[in-house]
């Protein structure tokens, strides 16, 4: 991977890519109430030709920048309203500068990062160093606790000084060769934010600003036109939110809306629609810590039992394809010789008696819990995992839950006295490396882990060390070891997405897609045909 770049003009701030677009489909960390279709309060407003309308799954949680990890922010947030210094594309994996023109590591633990002139915040304070140093402080190291501190640093605190108004150093605790990589998660806002709580409407270097916030209704943006880069398409944007797949799809059918998110595989006929591969991965996580699941056949035989290729094909559209670990094509770490195991029940059979003779509680009951809204099909999932898991003498109910209840058991401290859990996750990868995967979900101790072991545990942090092509062999092959020693996760399927898109505008969809909406890469179907 490419740390060090050369310092380009404001008209190279685009992508290669044509477009951006967004997906939501359950990866919202925090529920809020939804505007009932039709509505006066949550119309989207009249097609104007000025104006993208956009129609979500929910309300956006918070607009504070800190927080744009969360899908459910990001996709209004990034890039739109704030910008970090530095980008990560998509399709190469290769970092890009964005507020910052170049960098470089200058000793075994600090980095130097030149920042973009001529810059300015959406309140018309000029942008300098001192503006991002105050941001990553305020992000990684303040009693704020926001996402992105714990989930992209580790809560691990960085040092960080302005030594000019255009140069700024950033020291870590330890040796870090992906730094610029996790700086890319880091939104820039004026030194003047307020650095003891959190902001609702927040003041970036983006190509929008927040006119209005309607709670449970609408979200306005209005074109900043003092904006560095190359101005967007559309003077306005306007966010509305429907909890409802086919209400989203009829938004588009009718005119109400330029771009609904996350609509059902059943509309993917449709030439108002467009699929794409985003980077969420679903899998079962066994709770290792339990009997009947704390025996290593045991969760092998749960592997063996699923049919991924018929889930994909009858409950996701054929939109996903069949997975065999967390981190998908693109990510570093992915490892292609991985495949996905092939369903063979007979084999899993063997297996459940294997440990059934050695004294196992197989028939001891496994609560496989789902979270509603996940994805577009997750409870049909669910009730096919279960079937499939009971075709091999397992003892397993449902439990689907909503946001809140499914969180408590993702994200330790894990719940105790519920028995063995089987849960249904969906992992994003938007991060790109595979250590954001392996120390959240692979670690012993990780944040949404069971279990692990030692040997591992000290594989990952050596391999979170490496960089190059060293740290993509590490990575892949402790991918390839967790699918053979420890077996936490049965992986099922790299997802996709499905977009509604109008006629009235062009908009290409990549694997960046389900966690920010690039407004100014939207452009009218007239004007991109000129």
């Amino acid at each position: 991977m490419k740390f060090s770049v050369s310092p380009i003009p404001p008209a190279g701030r685009r992508r290669s890519r044509a477009t951006t677009a967004m997906l939501l489909a359950g990866t919202v960390l925090l529920s809020s109430g939804c505007a009932v279709a039709g509505s006066a309060a949550g119309d989207a407003g009249r097609a104007d030709g000025r104006t993208l309308r956009v129609v979500l799954t929910q309300e956006p949680p918070t607009l504070e920048p800190c927080e744009a990890s969360l899908t459910g922010t990001g996709v209004v947030v990034r890039s739109n309203i704030t910008e970090p210094l530095v980008e990560r594309d998509p399709d190469s994996g290769e970092l890009h500068p964005l507020l910052a023109t170049g960098w470089k590591q200058t000793d075994e633990r600090t980095w130097t990062f030149d920042t973009r002139t001529g810059v300015t915040f959406q309140n018309g304070e000029p942008f300098t160093a001192e503006d991002a140093a105050f941001s990553i402080d305020r992000a990684v190291n303040s009693d704020l606790a926001c996402n992105v501190e714990g989930y992209v640093f580790g809560d691990a605190d960085l040092e960080v000084k302005a030594v000019s108004d255009t140069r700024l150093t950033v020291t870590t605790e330890q040796p870090d060769p992906i730094l610029p990589l996790r700086l890319s998660f880091v939104e820039i806002v004026p030194r003047t934010t307020d650095a003891e709580a959190k902001v609702r409407i927040p003041i970036g270097t983006g190509p929008y600003a927040v006119s209005s916030w309607q709670p449970g209704a609408a979200i306005s943006l209005n074109r900043y036109d003092g904006y560095w880069g190359e101005a967007p398409a559309f003077p306005r944007a306007r966010y509305v939110w429907r909890s409802d797949a086919s209400v989203r799809a009829a938004m588009i059918d009718k005119g109400e809306a330029e771009i609904a998110v996350a609509l059902d595989p059943i509309e993917a006929h449709k030439d108002t629609t467009a699929s794409y591969p985003n980077n969420e991965t679903t899998a079962l996580r066994l709770d290792g810590r339990e009997p009947p699941l704390d025996d290593l056949r045991v969760r092998r035989a749960v592997d063996l039992a699923v049919d991924r290729e018929g889930i994909i094909d009858a409950l996701l559209g054929g939109l996903a394809e069949p997975a065999g670990q967390l981190v998908p094509p693109g990510v570093v770490g992915h490892n292609d010789e991985i495949r996905p195991t092939r369903q063979n029940v007979a084999r899993a059979k063997a297996l459940i008696e294997e440990a059934k003779a050695d004294g196992v509680p197989v028939d001891r009951q496994i609560t496989l819990v789902a979270r509603n809204g996940m994805f577009s099909g997750v409870s049909e999932t669910a009730e096919a995992l279960q079937y499939q898991m009971q075709q091999i003498g397992l003892n397993v109910r449902v439990r689907m839950a909503d946001t809140a209840t499914q969180l408590q058991y993702q994200l330790r401290p894990l719940p105790k006295g519920v028995g063995p859990i089987a849960l249904l996750i969906m992992h994003g990868n938007q991060a790109g490396d595979a250590a954001f995967t392996t120390s959240q979900y692979l670690m012993s101790d990780g944040p949404q882990s069971t279990f692990g072991t030692e040997e591992l545990d000290r594989r990952i942090a050596e391999a979170d060390a490496l960089s190059g092509d060293e740290r993509q062999k590490a990575f892949a092959e402790l991918l390839a070891d967790q699918n053979k020693t420890v077996v936490q996760y049965t992986h099922l399927a790299h997802m996709s997405g499905l977009l509604g898109l109008s006629p009235s505008i062009r908009y290409e969809p990549d694997s960046a897609t389900g966690d920010e909406m690039r407004l100014a890469e939207v452009s009218p179907a007239k004007a991109a045909q000129h």
